[in-house]
């Protein structure tokens, strides 16, 4: 197990810099109510104490239900500004768009119009208010693809993109965040019923397994390794904080 004490004060010590040597005044991330969206949090809040959360339901009733009531949880127990911009209305206007562009939408394009509308807006005010976009994608995440180009994967810098989800739990627990953050079941909130583990088909316990010994049961493994290879293209021009300093 990491030493979360030495963990937190690198990682805080490292974003500080960040921000700094861009000469920002402050952070902004998307607050989704998740696990990996709330040690962002705690941690850029630590390292700069302008970081403002953005919770952005769109579309999902888990948005604006249990996701939302766990975003405001995290915030106010860490003391971060979070304000919400609903963005169903705006999905549903794009929607109407590019319809009269195309003949047909696939399901996967539709599911990936909420994260690049969650990104555009992230920039949209981090950009009129001098702050730096911080991402929220953990290892395995960034590992097998499992974020959108442009969307979710569109930020400035990532201080937990080198830890897996086992650690980010443990990461959690030692800050006491709050205990629904650490219990349900990872989503990213695309559709009702949505999960991570079955949108993947793979578990994120073997993802890690595979990140820490480089093997895992043969059928997961051969997906990981086939998934990692397809989705290279997404892994450019993020700073990442520097895994193993």
């Amino acid at each position: 197990m990491r030493d979360y004490k030495e963990e937190y004060e690198k990682r805080v010590a490292w974003i500080r810099q960040l921000v700094e040597g861009a000469g920002c005044k402050g952070i902004i991330y998307g607050n989704s109510g998740g696990k990996d969206s709330a040690l962002v949090g705690i941690l850029c809040k630590a390292a700069c104490e302008d970081t403002v959360g953005i919770i952005m339901p769109c579309a999902s009733k888990r948005n604006y239900e249990e996701d939302m009531k766990d975003g405001i949880d995290v915030a106010k127990q860490f003391h971060i500004e979070y304000r919400v911009v609903d963005l169903t209305k705006t999905r549903e206007a794009l929607l109407e768009a590019a319809k009269e562009a195309t003949d047909e939408l696939t399901d996967a394009a539709i599911a990936n119009i909420a994260p690049r509308l969650r990104m555009t807006t992230l920039y949209a005010i981090g950009q009129s208010e001098g702050r730096l976009v911080a991402g929220t994608g953990n290892a395995d995440e960034l590992y097998v693809g499992y974020y959108t180009k442009y969307g979710d994967g569109g930020v400035d810098f990532n201080p937990i993109g080198d830890l897996n989800v086992s650690e980010v739990y443990e990461f959690l627990a030692w800050l006491d965040a709050p205990e629904n953050i650490r219990t349900k079941a990872p989503s990213a909130g695309l559709f009702d019923g949505q999960t991570d583990e079955k949108e993947m088909g793979i578990k994120y316990d073997e993802i890690d397994e595979f990140l820490t010994t480089g093997k895992t049961n043969p059928e997961a493994q051969a997906k990981i390794e086939r998934m990692h290879a397809r989705s290279e293209h997404k892994r450019i021009g993020v700073q990442f904080y520097p895994a193993g300093e």
